[in-house]
């Protein structure tokens, strides 16, 4: 958790001095900021009245913590970006809901890296272009009016810390700390995936019900694991009356000396049953050092993070895995998800091309110098072979889609609040207003109280 705290809070001087340099800056008008730098970013985009952002794991960092895209692609996490591109489309197709706003959208890669994650944030917040102006109030105008991600706490934290500043909603999908339930640190935070205060309760009623009373427990270093550590140490004893035999922090970046300290550990105590609140790339870690080792006979649990992941279910792995309990997310159906994805094609996924590359092929003349291929545009995904299809498990998706149709509902009551009648003190309301600059292909909105 050090790590990802330090880092992050140097992130956040580092916008406040940045901020600060943009006020003392005197080539610029004082109604105007000039953004100091503009960051690289994989993403995809759409032009729109109202512009939502987006923040997805497209590609994932093979070496913690190194600030760098990779060819390595999360294909559920672009399905999660697809998804939400998706429901912004069924939304513009809607006629009764937000009548005459044309919804658009900017996704971006946080490649599971906590800078570039923190990077894409401020550049949803603030937009790309080199000098933006400030209104009369110096409030400015973010360029989204809210946030669907970060899927990860501890990224989530660190965006809401600086974006509730500026009261931008953030709506994720797969964040679980309970900790950003705190309204006080967090006002603009939102979820539509319960807090782990409730999934703590869960397991213990799990290992209630089976008598499990001596268990090991182990969680990933950040504030996902470390602030549910605290939860389930203390409830545990309180509600069940049961004791931890041991209890571990599993590291981000692979150390396979700290992994088989912690291995060794499980394999020397006396508990069987082993709580894990992690994600898929500790989980990896660790199931590769109790292969190594051979340490069987464990009743593992797990967490909403892991219980589902694909990557794990391998012929290696299973021996060791099977009869796994897990608290899973809850699955939903989303009609025409797996038609609207059969539609993508190179040329259409042009715009979306550095994000992530579904068919192996590019139109940059560049990419055919490098040995590539280049795509006809004639590419369907049907004959691509790739998990993307699989549409039968949507459940990060499922709360993705709800996040983006808070997000409309929420700008639609808006757009129809009566004068007077506004939910916040002496019944104000904010409106979306209309802003012509900046844009000469369409109208653009921004939030006003």
């Amino acid at each position: 958790m050090g790590s990802f705290l330090v880092r992050y809070l140097l992130m956040c001087f580092c916008l406040i001095m940045i901020l600060l340099s943009s006020f003392l800056e005197s080539s610029f008008p004082p109604s105007s900021c000039k953004l100091q730098k503009k960051f690289n970013l994989n993403g995809m985009h759409r032009p729109g009245d109202v512009i939502l952002g987006g923040l997805f794991e497209v590609h994932y960092s093979s070496v913690f913590p190194e600030r760098t895209f990779t060819s390595d692609i999360d294909t559920p996490g672009f399905r999660h970006a697809m998804t939400m591109a998706f429901a912004i489309d069924e939304i513009n197709k809607n006629s009764k809901l937000l009548p005459n706003v044309t919804l658009g959208y900017s996704l971006y890669d946080n490649c599971a890296t906590l800078d570039i994650g923190f990077s894409a944030a401020l550049s949803l917040a603030s937009g790309q272009e080199e000098q933006f102006r400030l209104l009369e109030n110096c409030s400015g105008t973010p360029s989204v009016v809210g946030i669907v991600g970060d899927p990860f706490s501890t990224f989530s934290i660190a965006a809401s810390s600086v974006l509730g500043l500026f009261k931008l909603p953030i709506v994720s999908y797969f964040a679980t700390c309970s900790c950003l339930s705190d309204r006080q640190k967090f006002p603009s935070f939102f979820r539509t995936i319960p807090s782990d205060a409730f999934q703590v309760r869960a397991m213990i009623q799990i290992l209630k019900h089976f008598g499990w009373t001596w268990v090991g427990l182990l969680v990933s270093d950040d504030d996902y694991g470390l602030h549910v550590s605290r939860t389930f140490k203390s409830d545990f004893l309180q509600l069940s009356g049961g004791c931890l035999a041991y209890s571990g922090i599993l590291p981000w970046e692979d150390h396979p000396n700290e992994y088989k300290k912690i291995v060794d550990l499980m394999a020397r105590s006396t508990a069987r049953v082993v709580i894990v609140f992690a994600l898929k790339i500790h989980l990896i870690h660790l199931m590769t050092e109790v292969v190594k080792q051979n340490v069987t006979g464990l009743q593992w649990i797990a967490s909403e993070a892991w219980t589902l992941v694909g990557g794990l279910h391998t012929p290696e792995f299973m021996p060791f895995l099977g009869g796994t309990l897990g608290i899973a997310i809850r699955r939903g159906e989303i009609p025409g998800f797996r038609d609207y994805l059969l539609k993508i094609n190179p040329e259409e996924q042009n715009s979306a091309n550095n994000m992530v590359n579904t068919f192996h092929c590019r139109f940059s003349a560049n990419w055919l110098e490098a040995g590539g291929t280049v795509c006809t545009g004639e590419e369907e995904l049907r004959n691509a072979e790739t998990e993307l299809l699989d549409v039968t498990e949507l459940r990060p998706e499922y709360n993705i889609y709800k996040a983006v149709y808070a997000l409309a509902h929420a700008l639609d009551d808006m757009l129809h609040c009566a004068p007077g009648r506004g939910p916040f003190i002496g019944h104000r309301q904010n409106s979306v207003k209309r802003n012509e600059e900046n844009n000469v292909n369409s109208s653009h909105f921004f939030l006003d109280s």
